[in-house]
């Protein structure tokens, strides 16, 4: 495979897809959002479009998904996605057409921008929902963080900001949440499969790119569970959200 003969690009992909282990192994939630920015400019290093790596990560999610719903099966609140998921779909639909019209210096941009994002909802989160009181779930709620949410995961894998915002005010307890979490994600990344094959952003191409990598995943995880041990968690977030934010900056005013 020619893109094993960089081994810069080899590199930062490595990055990305343990990076998606560490978080599927409950390290902090959400670190995964690395994954996308690095494969992006790992492969625009071998000449590949934004599209072809949004197209190159999602089936190792998918795998990776399939892991954490599996240690957590039906330990979900499940009516959660009978209000996310129709907006879920017609955001990875508004996506996928806005893909198609962004130029990839404008994914660029937007990708960069989700991910800087991502790191100030980090930081400010704990004060935000501080001042929130509980609330029962509706399509009220749901259908627009739904459509964020699918519009925010097409271009950057980016949605865990939205989701939270939509299940952490419900109270629900840390296993349920992580459950819950999961379970989304899950779907997401389902919904997103089947509407990116037949508009060509997942194809053979992507997936026997994506293949020497997939490897790496359960040895993210083996790691995440290594540092959460050795590691302070506080720490070792910072310098993930810090390397995100930069990471952020990097893709949206690089030329």
């Amino acid at each position: 495979m020619t893109h094993l003969a960089d081994p810069t690009a080899v590199a930062l992909i490595c990055a990305g897809v343990l990076l998606t282990g560490f978080s599927k192994a409950g390290f902090g939630g959400g670190l995964g959002i690395l994954t996308t920015p690095l494969c992006l400019i790992a492969l625009a290093r071998l000449g590949k479009s934004p599209a072809f790596a949004i197209g190159f990560v999602l089936p190792m999610l998918i795998i990776a998904d399939a892991a954490s719903v599996y240690h957590y099966w039906k330990k979900w609140e499940v009516t959660n996605l009978r209000y996310l998921l129709p907006g879920v779909v017609a955001g990875v639909l508004a996506g996928v057409q806005l893909i198609d019209r962004f130029s990839p210096r404008q994914l660029n941009v937007s990708i960069g921008i989700i991910a800087m994002a991502f790191v100030v909802f980090q930081l400010v989160k704990e004060k935000v929902f501080a001042a929130e009181g509980r609330f029962a779930p509706s399509h009220g709620v749901g259908v627009p963080c739904g459509i964020f949410a699918g519009l925010t995961s097409t271009f950057a894998n980016g949605a865990g900001p939205v989701i939270a915002m939509f299940l952490i005010p419900q109270g629900l307890d840390k296993v349920t949440y992580v459950a819950t979490n999961a379970l989304t994600f899950c779907c997401i990344n389902w919904i997103k499969l089947l509407i990116f094959v037949p508009k060509g952003i997942v194809t053979t191409e992507t997936f026997v790119h994506s293949i020497a990598y997939i490897p790496l995943l359960p040895i993210g995880v083996y790691l995440g569970v290594l540092l959460n041990k050795r590691v302070p968690e506080r720490l070792f977030l910072r310098l993930v959200y810090t390397f995100t934010f930069l990471t952020g900056l990097h893709l949206a005013f690089s030329k």
